[in-house]
């Protein structure tokens, strides 16, 4: 499961995607939106992306951690659109035989996120707004 969403994310479902018999160990990471962000009251998020680049470059660390860490089931669900302060925007599960490859791929996960995939943050603030430079892709 690799998707891009308007929808409220459901940590439950992006695990169940990844829950098999042969999975010891399923490590889920929910990034949530934040109130504050360099010393600022943050208002809410808006997320942006290329939804068909963005579900294809997740489908990519998919496969970087097929051959990193020899895992299959990987699920990487993020939504866009407006997003209010408690909301989950990303979502990630990993399945492994062990716990220590799940913690360390889905980890993995959220750092190729940020390096590459075409999704873009913007900070709103009482003062004004902000395009958060890490999501841009670099």
């Amino acid at each position: 499961m690799f998707k891009i969403t308007k929808e409220v994310l459901s940590a439950d479902e992006v695990t169940t995607e990844v829950s098999k018999g042969g999975n010891g160990g399923i490590c889920t990471f929910v990034g949530i939106v934040r109130n504050n962000a360099d010393g600022k009251k943050v208002l809410h998020l808006e997320y942006d992306a290329y939804p068909a680049m963005a579900e294809k470059k997740l489908a990519e660390i998919a496969s970087e951690i097929n051959a990193k860490w020899g895992l299959s089931d990987v699920a990487i669900v993020h939504r866009i659109g407006k997003l209010e302060i408690g909301e989950a925007a990303v979502v990630i599960a990993v399945g492994a035989p062990h716990r220590k490859e799940a913690f360390a791929a889905c980890s993995y996960v959220i750092d190729r996120i940020k390096e590459f995939v075409p999704i873009w943050k913007k900070e709103f603030f009482e003062d004004g707004e902000v395009w958060v430079e890490e999501s841009l892709g670099h």
